[in-house]
């Protein structure tokens, strides 16, 4: 009986729009040795990211060219395996950290937050060149920026908690996403109008995917700029809080 073999061809069109394995093709039933191996290193990836570490040094360095001061902190969670395996020392901050916010600061209006969540990688590749394209949109409005934080081992959460510290209307948190299988260089942003500890996810707006092969810096900060104005036009943010950018009144 004469073997054949399945073309991916019709969906070939569609490597163009996406990172996904799609189209790689199929030797009988099993799929290409080249795609097979491609996929066992973006696995390795993925894993690395989710151990990779904060480059404090670095980021501070990079962070001089706003202007602010920038404090380190770190979550309840002391160590990696604790912080994946307890994820709730991950959204509060330690003794340490929480007692050196206390006598912090006049009231402001964004706490601007970056955390490693589950890729430094993601966070030490692309938070100063997002940042670096929002600051000037944020400072265009006046708007008053508290101290900015580098936190350790911390999850989106954290966030409500340092950014009451801080005495800030709204919270905006920069964290390494979940690494996929096709991306282990995404960085998240959450922000959270009120914020305070306790609060859970329906009260925040996530921007994700902002990443060069992504969500590009310049569309991400235009429309984290758009969420926060109306943000702070409505008193709000989480579901009630659309993004309707572009859209006909």
């Amino acid at each position: 009986m004469k073997k054949t073999i399945k073309s991916a061809e019709p969906l070939i069109a569609l490597q163009e729009f996406t990172a996904a394995r799609i189209a790689i093709g199929r030797p009988g039933t099993s799929i290409p040795l080249k795609e097979s191996l491609e996929f066992k290193l973006a696995h390795a990836h993925a894993r690395d990211a989710i151990y990779s570490e904060l480059d404090i040094v670095g980021l501070t360095d990079s962070l001089k060219q706003f202007n602010l001061p920038v404090l380190h902190l770190q979550s309840m969670a002391g160590y990696r395996e604790q912080y994946l395996k307890r994820p709730d020392l991950g959204r509060k901050l330690n003794e340490v950290s929480l007692t050196g916010l206390a006598d912090h600061h006049s009231p402001t209006d964004i706490s601007i937050i970056i955390a490693e969540g589950l890729s430094a990688t993601a966070v030490n590749a692309n938070a100063s060149g997002l940042l670096a394209a929002l600051m000037p949109l944020l400072q265009s409005v006046n708007l008053k920026l508290a101290d900015m934080v580098l936190v350790e081992q911390g999850r989106v959460a954290i966030a409500d908690e340092i950014a009451s510290a801080l005495k800030a209307k709204l919270s905006l948190i920069l964290i390494g996403e979940r690494p996929g299988l096709s991306s282990a260089d995404s960085i998240g942003v959450y922000l959270t109008y009120n914020p305070k500890p306790g609060l859970t996810d329906e009260s925040r707006n996530c921007i994700s995917n902002i990443r060069p092969g992504g969500l590009n810096y310049k569309q991400a900060a235009e429309k984290i700029f758009y969420l926060i104005q109306e943000s702070f036009k409505r008193k709000l943010s989480g579901f009630l809080l659309k993004d309707n950018a572009g859209l006909l009144k």
